[in-house]
């Protein structure tokens, strides 16, 4: 059987059954569709596999861990044999990868887990066996050769000294996906410091929490860009953001820059009503001022807009789209506020403002505009979008679990035709099951929408 290894252990010859990956994913239901006849780990088992070590890259998204865990210990358990799950740990452009690496006794029973979100040491005894190659043990227990079979003392040597390290779950995965992705993302693509356009809103508040965690205060440029339209609180809260990371913020405004181009297009746009071309203007010219300081410093501009506003383009291309990196572009913006009471409660302290946190979310290109004046309440737009996205049920499908048709039909439309601007917008950390860019591809010259 392809696959197996027989390595010599403590002067005992031991058959080691090495697959890849999504080998050890048969069973899942979304991989199961895809992959050949046949089961990779039975076959290793019945071959005379001692012990089964899987070698992965598994991509994070949130939940997916804890069903390794689950799928991965049915398997064991399945075969009768130990299996050591291996994966990577690290960001790499899109996909951030978890760690978490794991061991499971032959009766499916976990008995090590590494660290998640960095790299870890674990020394795990899958037990010694009598039997001879081609009899599979079944007394893997956690340890150095020490500890009861399934007793509750035993366990595995970490770097952290504890053999199973919990799992973050929710909201604090997610925290921990987008901070390393970050962090290496920036760092693999030669930069070191990063410049975020800081409105006071929920958005630029938490990625800037995400970048000063990731590389440090000190790398981390905010720049406030307030327009005729910007509220005080913008610039207030932008400050106070400044203060509680300990980042320096630039104040440039804009109105100087949007006067003039008001002036510069007067002639083409007279006889035309005011529109969002006026808005989108406002957002190129702040695009523009950080894509100067990029140049000029060297640092990569990380864009702020979450998944929600990506989802519908309710984005200005060449605007606040313009960047390097886009943290949050698969977070949902209900998910954005989560975030930033888990920022906050992490911390102790109030990092990310609660005056970002409670006011209503705006744009900020007209008077008293508001996101709900074009937009359905959140609430309802990200339950409406994880369906459609995440989940790939039809606009009927959506209507007919409660929602209402217009609502969701109008939602659907703005999916399908923005797909223009996402396909070029910054690379995004895919913290779902189904981001934008690799993970979902769709035509931009869809007629039939």
């Amino acid at each position: 059987v392809p696959g197996l290894v027989d390595v010599s252990i403590g002067g005992r010859v031991r058959r080691v059954g090495i697959s890849i990956c999504e080998d050890l994913w048969v069973d899942d239901a979304y991989f199961a569709r895809q992959l050949y006849d046949g089961d990779p780990i039975v076959e290793l088992a019945d071959g005379g596999a001692n012990v089964i070590v899987n070698i992965g890259a598994s991509p994070f998204s949130v939940g997916k861990p804890q069903r390794r865990v689950e799928l991965f210990g049915g398997k064991a358990r399945q075969c009768g044999r130990p299996i050591v799950y291996v994966n990577q740990v690290g960001g790499n452009d899109d996909l951030v990868f978890d760690g978490a690496s794991g061991a499971f006794d032959a009766d499916g029973r976990q008995i090590a887990q590494a660290q998640s979100f960095e790299e870890d040491f674990v020394v795990v005894d899958v037990g010694a066996g009598t039997g001879e190659t081609g009899d599979p043990s079944r007394t893997a227990r956690a340890g150095i050769g020490q500890g009861e079979r399934h007793g509750q003392d035993a366990r595995a040597t970490t770097n952290g000294g504890s053999g199973i390290s919990p799992l973050p779950v929710g909201d604090a995965s997610m925290h921990a996906a987008l901070v390393l992705g970050t962090r290496d993302y920036v760092r693999k693509c030669g930069f070191k410091d990063v410049v975020i356009g800081a409105s006071g809103g929920i958005d630029s508040a938490v990625t800037a929490a995400v970048a000063v965690e990731a590389l440090g205060a000190g790398r981390v440029l905010l720049v406030a860009m307030p327009s005729r339209y910007s509220s005080d609180h913008s610039l207030s809260d932008a400050r106070a953001l400044a203060v509680a990371l300990g980042a320096r913020l630039d104040v440039i405004a804009i109105d100087e820059l949007h006067a003039a181009t008001d002036r510069l297009l007067a002639a083409q746009f007279d006889g035309r009503a005011a529109d969002t071309t006026e808005e989108n203007i406002q957002a190129r010219i702040r695009g523009a001022i950080l894509m100067a300081l990029s140049n000029k410093t060297g640092r990569m501009v990380l864009t702020t807009g979450n998944k929600s506003e990506l989802s519908v383009g309710y984005c200005t291309l060449y605007g606040d789209m313009c960047g390097g990196l886009a943290v949050l572009s698969d977070v949902p913006k209900t998910a954005v506020y989560r975030l930033a009471a888990h920022i906050n409660e992490r911390a102790g302290r109030e990092l990310i403002p609660r005056n970002s946190m409670v006011k209503p979310p705006s744009a900020e290109l007209r008077a008293n505009q508001t996101d709900q004046d074009t937009l359905p309440p959140y609430d309802v737009l990200d339950a409406v979008l994880e369906r459609y996205i995440e989940r790939e049920q039809s606009a009927a499908e959506i209507v007919a679990a409660g929602f209402d048709d217009a609502t969701v039909r109008r939602v659907v439309r703005m999916v399908d035709v923005s797909e223009y601007k996402r396909k070029q917008a910054a690379v995004g950390l895919k913290v779902t099951s189904r981001a934008f860019g690799t993970g979902r591809r769709m035509p931009i010259a869809a007629r039939y929408v």
